[in-house]
Order: structure tokens, then sequence, then C-alpha cells
């Protein structure tokens, strides 16, 4: 029986500078997939790349004294440095300057000319280079790109455009019978309260005012723009329009693209319409994870707040980096960095829970049985409910990769490792030694070893160095490291030797760590602005500091009615709200609107923070902030638990 294929991406990063922690995410939770899925029997295609064409790579190309395609050279080795240091499973990688993606590309554009998808005019708006975004007046934020914040510019210059209001209709229909396409739904309903019902308009696919892009075949003063250069990179990696197409007969249509949530437009509204203008089949969903945040901030170098993963990974291991990556990222929201929450995690998680409960068994088992792996007797209550939990682990791990929840994946894991700490309490082994009963000694130390090889096969695709580790210590063969081993508790053989291994995570000294990291961070600083580094350590980067009960009052918290709402217009994610406060009113903008239409929130009770400094945002002076929550399902209103009048103190 032929195996199941299994397609997934991620984006192609775009080639304009040095990479960074938050780059990272994608594509190890890809590698993640892509490593259970083929240990599940999938046959699997990992894809991912570099996007290196365009006005910002010749610009930086430019400045730097060379030229775009030496530029792009340099960046491209440093990534598939990073990418084998993070031991990155991908099949194929493509860099949009290959011969054979841009002779495809050229086909593409070509065949959406000749079935009038494409026709050419002249194109006057904000152009945000950074983005490579256009942006009516009305769409910026206090005159500058609402995505990145930076500065843009007036262009104008002819174009060829893709009819893609042509497929507003048919991307509708699209969402409505395929309503997981898009994942998570708040990521569905953003495109379609902010782009699919206010209409769609025709987006300009080439450009005349740079060079460093794939020529138009048939208008050499035409180079071909982003969305049909980039995004066909999903199929011509495949061999879409090249000389052998047979991979993508086999894999296409992608079971999985995973891309930032930034991006969710270009992958479920531009992307699927130009699969519908060439008649090819869809993806089957597109998951627009949230960002890694650093400190509350989009993690950013040019902000010069981005971790960097080669230091990281040096200093405390690749499995340290991915674990937190995979961990810290909640299901389709925003997770956090910090230098301490990192140092933590290892502490507590890998070095604690997994690498402690892995040294006192081998110990143990050296210890009282001369390092042979006992056989079990009759078990009771806390073997049995150990054992059960093992056994179902598998189940549960693959149904949160199912759901593309890697975080809860990891806490299924931990939990039976947690579960194996409690059971080494629970037995007292060194007692039952003591007490001199080998039998039941035995059965305890075979139970925890068996456990730990669940936990240590299940961790495969997540880990890649420390379960290799945890079968050499435990002397695991070959036929009991795959999934299918996890079939039925008991497998491991009893009378296998066991050997003392290096601990497989070290317990971190978070203090003198933090110290050091800042030094190196000060001095990476220092050293890309050209200057000499301070010999004091750089401020503590960490996340929200701890604050007192007298600056928590400070915030003064009240509850209001929401009396009126309406979109601002041209943001697309602000709300403009009035509320009753209880005899007297105030507006308050809020950046809820993907989650809330405005009718669904008159009459709504809201906890606001009351004395926050008045702020313009966009155009409208706010007075106040309404309260949130966000979780995986989404973003919540805070309100009260019952009926209370407006104006009321929160405490």
């Amino acid at each position: 029986m032929e195996k199941k294929t299994y397609y997934i991406t991620t984006p192609i990063y775009y080639s304009s500078g040095k990479f960074h922690l938050g780059h990272c995410y994608t594509t190890v939770i890809c590698d993640a997939i892509a490593r259970f899925k083929r240990m599940a029997g999938y046959d699997v295609f990992y894809l991912t790349g570099t996007d290196e064409h365009g006005q910002k790579v010749e610009e930086k190309a430019k400045a730097a004294g060379t030229t775009p395609k030496q530029f792009v050279d340099g960046l491209y080795a440093e990534i598939t440095e990073l990418w084998k240091l993070l031991d990155i499973s991908f099949d194929k990688f493509i860099r949009t300057t290959d011969a054979y993606h841009e002779a495809a590309v050229q086909k593409i554009f070509k065949i959406l000319y000749e079935k009038g998808d494409l026709y050419k005019s002249e194109y006057e708006g904000m152009y945000c280079t950074p983005c490579e975004s256009f942006w009516t007046k009305s769409q910026l934020n206090d005159g500058k790109c609402p995505d990145c914040g930076r500065e843009v510019k007036l262009m104008k210059e002819e174009s060829y455009f893709f009819r893609l209001s042509k497929y507003q209709d048919r991307l509708m229909e699209l969402y409505t019978k395929n309503p997981n396409f898009i994942s998570p739904k708040s990521r569905m309903n953003e495109m379609i309260n902010n782009f699919i019902k206010p209409g769609l308009k025709d987006l300009c696919v080439s450009r005349t005012s740079f060079k460093w892009g794939v020529p138009v075949t048939f208008d050499e003063k035409h180079v071909i723009y982003v969305w049909i250069d980039a995004l066909s990179n999903y199929i011509t990696a495949l061999g879409y329009q090249g000389e052998d197409d047979s991979l993508f007969k086999k894999y296409w249509p992608a079971d999985l693209h995973m891309v930032g949530k930034e991006i969710v437009r270009f992958h479920t509204i531009i992307w699927p319409a130009i699969l519908m203008a060439l008649d090819l089949p869809l993806p089957a969903e597109v998951y627009g994870h949230g960002w890694l945040l650093f400190g509350g901030d989009k993690m950013s170098k040019s902000k010069g707040n981005a971790a960097d993963p080669f230091l990281l990974s040096s200093r405390y291991g690749v499995d340290a980096v991915r674990y937190y990556l995979l961990r810290e990222v909640p299901f389709g929201s925003d997770g956090m960095f910090t230098n301490e929450l990192f140092l933590k995690r290892i502490n507590t998680d890998l070095a604690n829970v997994f690498g402690n409960l892995v040294s006192r068994t081998i110990a143990m088992i050296i210890q009282y049985f001369d390092g042979i792996i006992p056989a079990f007797g009759d078990l009771d209550g806390n073997d049995a409910s150990l054992i059960e939990t093992a056994e179902q682990l598998l189940a549960k791990v693959k149904q949160c990769i199912d759901e593309l929840d890697a975080p809860a994946a990891l806490e299924n894991i931990f939990a039976l490792l947690n579960k194996a700490n409690k059971y080494i309490d629970d037995t007292a082994p060194w007692v039952l030694f003591k007490n001199g009963d080998r039998k039941r000694l035995a059965t305890v130390l075979y139970n925890l070893a068996e456990t730990i090889r669940f936990a240590a096969v299940a961790l495969q695709p997540f880990l890649t160095n420390a379960p290799a580790l945890v079968f050499e210590g435990l002397g695991v063969p070959d036929n009991l490291k795959s999934f299918e081993s996890l079939a039925a508790f008991g497998a491991l053989p009893a009378g296998s030797l066991v050997k003392k291994i290096p601990p497989i995570f070290n317990r971190v000294d978070i203090k003198k760590e933090l110290a050091e990291l800042e030094a190196e961070e000060a001095k990476a600083q220092a050293k890309k602005a050209g200057e000499k580094p301070s010999a004091e350590p750089a401020p503590k980067q960490a996340g929200k500091e701890e604050i007192g009960i007298d600056e928590f009052l400070k915030a003064e918290l009240k509850t209001a009615k929401i009396i009126a709402a309406e979109r601002v217009e041209g943001r697309r994610k602000l709300l403009k709200l009035t509320l009753d406060e209880g005899g007297a009113t105030r507006t308050v903008v809020s950046g809820i609107a993907e989650f809330y239409k405005p009718e669904e929130l008159v009459g709504k009770s809201v906890v606001f923070v009351a004395n926050l400094k008045p702020a313009t945002i966009a155009g409208i002076e706010s007075r106040g902030m309404i309260l949130c929550a966000e979780g995986k399902a989404g973003l919540a209103i805070v309100s009260p638990d019952g009926e209370i009048e407006p104006g009321s103190g929160v405490r």
C-alpha cells in the first residue's frame, strides 16, 4: 500500500537582513510536524527557502557596495547554516533566484496574461519598501506604514494588475465550504471582515522602478512582483511548469502552509486566487501562527531586540532552543521571549523534570541491579496509573499535532515525565531496597525505564539530541524507538544493560547567565553601531518587572457599558467605542475589530482603565483602554460577572 503523502511548507524568508530567533519559530514547528508525520508513516515533503528579489534587496546591496546576487548569496549561506544548526529536516530548499523557478514564474505570468487575468495600467499609491506594500493615504497610521510604522513614499508607475476582484465570490465560497481552510478561526474572520466584505481591489503584480526581479518575457521593462514570484515557489519547487513535474503530481495540493499572522492575507486571498486562475487545486489549510515577542514587542533585528539563535544554541544546546520555541508560543497566539524565561524553562522542564528523572533512574538501576534492567512483577495502583498514562501518550500527542498545537503536545509528554517523578516519590525505591523488597523494587525501576522510553520516543520530533542520549543510556534497541513500539507498555527487554551518560540537560545559574548574556548582547549591539562596548553589562532584559501594590493601585479600573461602536475608516483592526461610565461618556479606540462586530458590542459591560493618559489613534482621541484576555480561541473582552452599574470601581 502506497504511503499517504504530506506536503508542508514554511513561507520563504525575505533575504534583506540578518536572521533572528523569531524567524526560527515557523521553521522549527514545521520541522517538528514533518518529523512527527514521517514517524507516523507519511511520505513527507517539507519545503522552505528564501525570497531573494525586490527593491529592498536591490537597495541594501547597493548600500553594502555589492551586487544583489552577491548580497543574497551571503544571506543564503547564513540561513542554511542556521537551519543545519537547528537540525531542520527540510526535503528541499528553494531560492527565488534559482533558474528553474524564474523560468516557471515567467510561464505562469504569461499564462495569466493570455487568460485575461492580467492587464496593464498605472498605479499610484504610498509605498512601504520594507513591507513591499502599497497603501492608500487613509490606510496610513500618522502618515506611516500601518504594518511596520516606517516611512512611506509616493510611487507612481506603469504596472500589470491581477484581476483579484474577479475571484472575490469564489474566495468567499471557499471559506464557507471549507471552514478549516484558514486557522485559527480568528484569522478567517479577519480576512472576511477586513478584506472580502469591503471588496477586493485588483493587485499590482509587476514593477518598473527597479530591476532586481524576474523579467516579464513579453514586456522586459517590467519585473514580476513578489505576489506571483514568491508565492509561486510552493508549486515551482515541485516542478510545476518545469522539465520534470513528477513531484508536483505526487505532492500537490499542499496539506499545510504554515505562515506568520502578518502574511495570512497573502496566502489566503492572493495565493488561492492565483491558483484558481491557473485552474489548480488549492492547499488544504493555511495556519497563521502568532509572533514571538521580545519584552512585549515583535522580535526584529531593526529594533535591536532579537535574540541570537547561534549564541543561544552554542551556550545551551539546540534542544533547549527548539524546546522553548515549541513550548512557549501558545496555539494561534503570540509567545514571549526573554532571556530569563528561556533559562527558567531549561531549569524547570528540561533539567529538573526530564534530565533529573533520567539520571535518577539510571543511577538506581546501576546501584540496585548492577546496571541490568530488571524484570517486573505484580502491579499495584500506582503502577497501573503510570502505565495507563504512558499508553495513552501517543494518541494524545497525535491529536495535538493534528491540531497544530505543539505546546499541548509537549505538555502531554511532560505530564508523563512529571508523573514518573511523582511515582518515584510515592514508591520510594531506596526504602524498598533498604527493606529488601527486591521484587517490588524491580517492578518500580522497570516501570520507570519503560516510561522514560515512551517519553523519549514521543519527544523525537521535537528534540533531536536528547532522545538519542536517553536511548543510549537505557540500551534501547532500534526497533523500540518507533511509534509502533508504543502500542503496549512492557516492550523494553529485561536484562538489557544501562550505562551512565552525561546529564542530558544541566541546570544553569540564572543570575550568572543573565549577566553574561546581557554582556554578549551589549557587545554585539556596540559592534553593530561601531562603538566600544561598555565595561558594565547591559540593563537586564526580562519580562515585565514585578510591581508593588502601591504601583498597581495607581491604575483606576472601572466598569462601563458600550452604548455605541463603529469601525475606524481605513484601519481594519480598530473600533471606536463610546462608553457610558455612569452619568458621563468617553471615547475609547480599541484594536478588537477582527474579533467583534460593532453591533455585537452595543450594550456589553466592560472593564476599562479610567486614568490612562489620552492618546490620539487614527486621528481620534482615545481616553482609556478596555481590558481583554487572549487565549487559544482568540481574544475576549473582560466583563463583570453579573449586572453592575456603569462607573463602579474594580478592585
